[in-house]
């Protein structure tokens, strides 16, 4: 698959990044795993994602404006949720992939009601990353009860249709159709450092977590997961999983 080896390298942010140090990553020790530099995947994973978001939104068009007018109608508050998440920017040095971390603002329909508390998520995402094949950990806080989440907040998010406003996210080369989820700030924070490695590929709307089950998937096999595409990402790789998503949006499968 012309992996490289272990790339020991500095984690680096630019300047539009929020404070990295402030949420605990040892910037300074990070281990990424890497490709060679293959310029025919990247460039045609590149078009992939342009034209698929082209279209999608383009399709979807009348499916986003309902949506937008049902989120006003039914709580007070924006249409797009926009929160501040992960995500890396390669580049090439001497024929290899690094990985600079950064911060971007990632787009959500709003599911929520409008300044909800955000300390039931992130003590969700710490039971989650504490879990394990006996205790899934996300569900025993699910979103179900999460008295946060609006009426239409709960079919968006079954539905997925949430995630929708993310094709800008790709059409901005922040994101692909294909690829290890953003984490907010505070969920890096929990990480140890065997769990950066998910970190070493572009962040994607859907990956192999999303089309195997999402939330009843334990975070080690998450991150398991995750690393293994970021060693092995391909084009053929990336369009088996968008289409493994499709049956697994459609019967919401470990949707919340």
């Amino acid at each position: 698959m012309g992996l490289s080896k272990i790339i020991s390298t500095t984690v680096e942010t630019d300047g539009r990044c929020a404070p990295v140090e402030a949420v605990g990553l040892p910037i300074d020790s990070v281990v990424l795993e890497g490709q060679r530099y293959r310029p025919l995947y990247f460039w045609s994973k590149r078009a992939l994602d342009v034209v698929l978001s082209v279209f999608l939104l383009v399709a979807f068009s009348p499916v986003l404006l309902a949506l937008a007018i049902l989120i006003k109608l039914d709580s007070v508050g924006p249409v797009i949720f926009v929160q501040q998440r992960v995500g890396v920017t390669p580049y090439v040095r001497r024929k290899r992939i690094r990985w600079k971390l950064r911060s971007f603002a990632f787009f959500k329909f709003r599911s929520m009601v409008q300044n909800a508390d955000p300390s039931w998520h992130q003590e969700s995402v710490r039971e989650f990353c504490s879990s394990t094949t006996e205790t899934p950990g996300r569900s025993t806080r699910s979103k179900v009860h999460d008295t946060r989440v609006t009426r239409l907040g709960r079919f968006l998010r079954k539905t997925s249709l949430d995630e929708l406003p993310q094709l800008i996210n790709v059409l901005k080369g922040e994101m692909s159709l294909i690829g290890p989820r953003p984490v907010p700030l505070y969920e890096v924070a929990l990480y140890q450092e065997h769990q950066y490695k998910r970190l070493a590929a572009i962040p994607g709307i859907t990956g192999i977590w999303q089309a195997s089950g999402r939330c009843r998937v334990p975070f080690e096999e998450m991150v398991r997961m995750d690393i293994h595409y970021a060693r092995h990402a391909s084009l053929w790789l990336d369009i088996k999983i968008l289409f493994l998503t499709i049956p697994a949006v459609m019967f919401a499968r470990g949707a919340e």
